[in-house]
This record gives structure tokens, C-alpha cells and sequence, in this order.
């Protein structure tokens, strides 16, 4: 397997912009004439001894092993500080970092910890115990902010008033941390009136009582940032793309509808009128209830969509394209009744459509976006996708189910598309293989035209994907080693025990990797 290093891709930004802003044009995958490939692989995933992947030694190694296979793109899922069932798409900020991917490692090199006082986390390596390794990240990083605030390097001090002085919303989003550990995790609308409305005595009082909690968060905030640039630099130089997450909707219990409130539909009380889903279908016969709060859309448009302007801001200084997660949600979203105990009695609401979209383009410049455009799909949506010349995805387990002659089997793809064989939300291939029945797999056979196919159901899927004239094909690194059910990353509907798997298997994941080096190298994806 190659291990020299790949040039940097052709159209990025130079490497002192990668660390400021966005690229200056689209990125090669949404190129006519561009084919590449990646692996999707959540952070908390990777290797380490600390109980959860993060952003130090273990990623960098990754961003090296992608590259030695002429893989141009590492797909991640959300970066955010997770709520309750540690679901990285149920955040307390769409802006914020999660403290638990900050590295002890770097921590060490920066001089805020002495190697003594990080150690490794016992117990089962392919899991991640979020609770033990919590505890153990919070006691590091208190100890890394105390080591700081009795000193630490002039270079960090300054770098962290850099940061707090450039990153508009810090502030709010370390008051709202400080005072929800203060009210023992209360969702801040059942917080005293004063501070739930923001008067301003109120939060004035609390940022002169909670001051050293605020300064607390802002530093923990400031390390996740300094180490996810530093993660994307090396990429950068390893000719790596980091293709970033970003869920539509965000958290009730959350910095941002705290501090905006005019921006989401609630009443009087802050309580949510209406909250998100989707309607029922083949696969629900109630619809999902998601519980996430709406956007008032006409308020946003009122100001220019702001919000959502820097919001794409933050997640472009951390990433080279961003997956949109539900975008049919942008063109029309299921609106439920706060008050149903189910989705079924929602109904549609035209969203904000290409005007959003437009705002930010004549912000940023161009789109570097994969419109998550899954599940049921209406010309409406596809015209919107189109016109923003956004590729759409296709998942190539979803071919082989009821309909026989699907748009996710690779012989209907379009050039702009981005294709795998799963998602996080699907069970692995070899997981996915086992529960098709004898008709879908002489289907599964017949298409395939190989007969071994079937003892390698991942890998025949991968190639497909790879052999297709999507322009982006990425695999869960699940697939890449041919993991059963027990690896799948997330069961939709479920709110507990999810978002747990780890890589562990050097041995395979070299060979795995090789393997897929091959496959990019046939199907000219290099």
C-alpha cells in the first residue's frame, strides 16, 4: 500500500486560509469531471486509551492511514456537545465542540497537563463508556484550565483571548453551560423567570457569580477548536478532506434557543408550539416525533438568516463540505402539534426554499454541500436540489428492497451524486445481508452477477458504489471490515444505547484499507 504523501486537493485553500475560512471555491467532488472516495468514521469511534475516540495522536494517524489509501475524504458525524443518549444530532449548541473529543494527549504538548496525570481508561476498548470516560476528560480538563489560569504559556494566553474576542457565540453559550449545571441540568425554560427571558440585571448578576464557570467553558471551547484546526491542517496536508455534519434542527434544550428565541416557534411561556418529524410511512405507522423545536422562518428571513449564516460560518472553519442533514426540511417540514403524543396529526409547511441558500452563497461564495435528500422525496425537493446544483445521496442497501428498479441501485445514479453502500442509520452490510429474504438476495445475486458475492456482502456493495458514476462514494469503516449487526453505529427510535462502537482491529483496518486502495485506484477515484 502507497504511504507517500498525496497533494493537496486541487481546488483548496492555501494552507494559512484552511485555517481561517472556508476554501475560496467548490471543492472537487462537486466538479463535473471530479471522482474521489472516504470513509465515514465518527471521532468518538477511533482508537485510544481514554474510554472515547478524539482529536489527537489516533485521528492524525487516521487522517495518514486515509491518505495511504488514496482516500480523499474522511466523513464524519456531528462535532456538538450531545444531550441525553449521547445522539450527536441532539446538541446544547449548533456552534459548540464536544469536550469529550479534546485529546489529553495534545493537552500534554501544550504544557497544560504533565504526562503523569493522564491515564489510560480500563475496560472494553470496543465500546465507548461514555460515563467513565466523562468523568475522566472533566477531571483532566479542570485540571488542564487551573494549570493554565496559574500560568501556561504567553502564546496560549494569548491565542485564548483570540478566540474569545473572535467567536460571536461564546459568550452566550457559556453563560447558558454555567447556569444550566447550576440549576442541576434543568432545560433552561423551567429555569427562575428572570434568567429564562434574559432580563438583563438577571444575566449581568449571574456572569458576576458564575464567572470563573463562564471562563471555564470559553477555555474548554477554545481547546476543541485549537485541536480540530490542528487535526485539519494535517489533513490538508495529507490532501484530506474533512466532510463535516450538520443536522437541520437543533435541541429545545439548547444555547441557541435560549439566546433566540424570536428565531423559533414558541409561545408566551417558551415553550414550543409546534416540534419536528416526519410524517408516517412503510416503516412507522405513528411517523417520528422528534421533539426538536421549529424555526420561525419569516423571522429569520426578516434579518438576512443571520443565524444560519454563522452557523454555516462555524461549521466551514471546521470542515471542507458538510453533509445537510433532512433536506427535504428546507423546502417543506412536517409541523406536529406540541400537544400530539404522535407525528400523525402533523401537517406540511413550505420551509425557507433556495432563499436560505442563496443568502449564504452570496455570503461564502459557492455551496460545498451534500443535500441528505433520503426517505420520500418530491419533485419539489429534487428541483430545489438541482438548482442549487447540490449532490443528492444514494444508499445502496435501499436498492434492493420492495422496488425493482430503485434510485439506489448504481445503474440509475446521476454523476452528482454521493453514494454508500450505508449509513450510520443502517445496520452494517453484513448485518443488512442476514435479514433479506431468499428472493432479495437471488435479486442481491442476479445484480451483482456473482455468485460469491454473497459470502462478501460488504464488499460487494462497496464496489458498486465505487464502480458507479457518483462523483463521491464513501463506506462506514463498519463495511470496510465486514462487521455484523453488533457494529451498527445507531438504531433510529432509539434513544439509548447508540453512538458506542470503536475501531479496534489495527490488523484489519490495514488490510481493509489496502483493499479499498485497490478499489479506488481500479475505478480511477484516486
Amino acid at each position: 500500500m502507497a504511504s507517500t504523501p498525496r497533494s493537496r486537493p486541487q481546488n483548496a485553500a492555501s494552507p494559512a486560509a484552511v485555517n481561517l475560512a472556508p476554501p475560496a471555491k467548490p471543492l472537487p467532488f462537486v466538479h463535473p469531471d471530479g471522482r474521489s472516495s472516504g470513509v465515514l468514521l465518527h471521532v468518538t469511534s477511533l482508537p485510544g486509551p481514554y474510554g472515547v475516540g478524539d482529536l489527537g495522536p489516533a485521528a492524525h494517524a487516521w487522517v495518514d492511514q486515509l491518505a495511504a489509501a488514496h482516500q480523499s475524504w474522511w466523513q464524519l458525524l456531528p462535532l456538538g456537545p450531545p444531550a441525553a443518549g449521547n445522539s450527536p444530532y441532539q446538541c446544547f449548541s449548533a456552534f459548540a465542540g464536544n469536550p469529550l473529543l479534546i485529546s489529553p494527549d495534545a493537552l500534554v504538548n501544550d504544557g497544560l497537563l504533565q504526562p503523569s496525570d493522564v491515564r489510560p481508561i480500563k475496560g472494553r476498548q470496543d465500546r465507548v463508556n461514555y460515563q467513565v470516560a466523562e468523568q475522566a476528560k472533566t477531571k483532566l480538563l479542570r485540571l488542564a484550565w487551573s494549570n493554565h489560569r496559574r500560568g501556561g504559556s504567553a502564546a496560549l494566553r494569548t491565542a485564548f483571548d483570540a478566540f474569545v474576542a473572535s467567536t460571536p457565540w461564546l459568550d452566550d453559550y457559556a453563560l447558558f453551560t454555567a447556569l444550566r449545571d447550576a440549576h442541576g441540568g434543568r432545560i433552561w425554560n423551567e429555569w427562575p423567570t428572570p434568567l429564562k427571558r434574559r432580563e438583563p440585571a438577571a444575566l449581568a448578576a449571574a456572569q458576576a457569580e458564575l464567572a470563573d464557570e463562564i471562563d471555564y467553558v470559553r477555555f474548554v471551547q477554545f481547546l476543541f477548536d485549537r485541536q480540530l484546526r490542528s487535526l485539519r491542517r494535517h489533513a490538508y496536508t495529507r490532501g484530506v478532506g474533512l466532510i463535516g455534519d450538520l443536522p437541520i434542527f437543533i435541541s429545545g434544550d439548547s444555547a441557541d434557543v435560549w439566546a433566540n428565541p424570536q428565531l423559533f416557534q414558541l409561545d408566551r411561556n417558551l415553550q414550543p408550539r409546534a416540534v419536528a418529524g416526519v410524517p408516517p410511512d412503510a416503516f412507522s405507522a405513528t411517523g417520528q416525533r422528534w421533539n426538536n423545536p421549529l424555526y420561525d422562518w419569516s423571522a429569520m428571513a426578516a434579518d438576512g438568516y443571520a443565524w444560519w449564516i454563522e452557523r454555516f460560518r462555524a461549521t466551514f472553519a471546521q470542515t471542507d463540505a458538510v453533509r445537510l442533514d433532512h433536506f427535504r426540511g428546507f423546502d417543506a417540514y412536517w409541523r406536529i402539534p406540541a400537544s400530539a403524543p404522535t407525528a400523525q396529526t402533523g401537517r406540511w409547511v413550505d420551509g425557507p426554499g433556495a432563499a436560505l441558500f442563496e443568502a449564504v452563497k452570496a455570503e461564502f461564495g459557492h455551496l460545498p454541500l451534500i443535500a441528505e435528500d433520503l426517505g420520500v422525496i418530491t419533485d419539489r425537493v429534487n428541483a430545489l436540489r438541482e438548482g442549487l446544483k447540490l449532490p443528492g445521496m444514494r444508499v445502496v442497501q435501499f436498492g434492493f428492497g420492495g422496488l425493482t428498479d430503485s434510485i439506489h441501485l448504481p445503474h440509475r445514479y446521476t454523476a452528482d451524486t454521493a453514494t454508500y453502500p450505508g449509513t450510520h442509520d443502517n445496520d452494517t452490510t453484513v448485518g443488512w445481508f442476514k435479514t433479506l429474504t431468499k428472493p432479495e438476495r437471488r435479486r442481491f445475486t442476479a445484480y451483482i452477477g456473482d455468485d460469491a458475492a454473497a459470502r462478501e456482502p460488504a464488499w460487494a456493495l462497496i464496489r458498486l458504489a465505487w464502480a458507479s458514476v457518483a462523483a463521491l462514494a464513501i463506506t462506514p469503516l463498519q463495511d470496510v471490515l465486514s462487521l455484523p449487526t453488533t457494529a451498527r453505529m445507531n438504531l433510529p427510535g432509539v434513544g439509548h444505547g447508540n453512538w458506542r462502537w470503536r475501531a479496534n482491529d489495527e490488523a484489519g483496518i490495514a488490510s481493509g484499507l489496502e483493499r479499498l486502495s485497490e478499489l479506488t485506484t481500479l475505478y480511477a477515484r484516486v
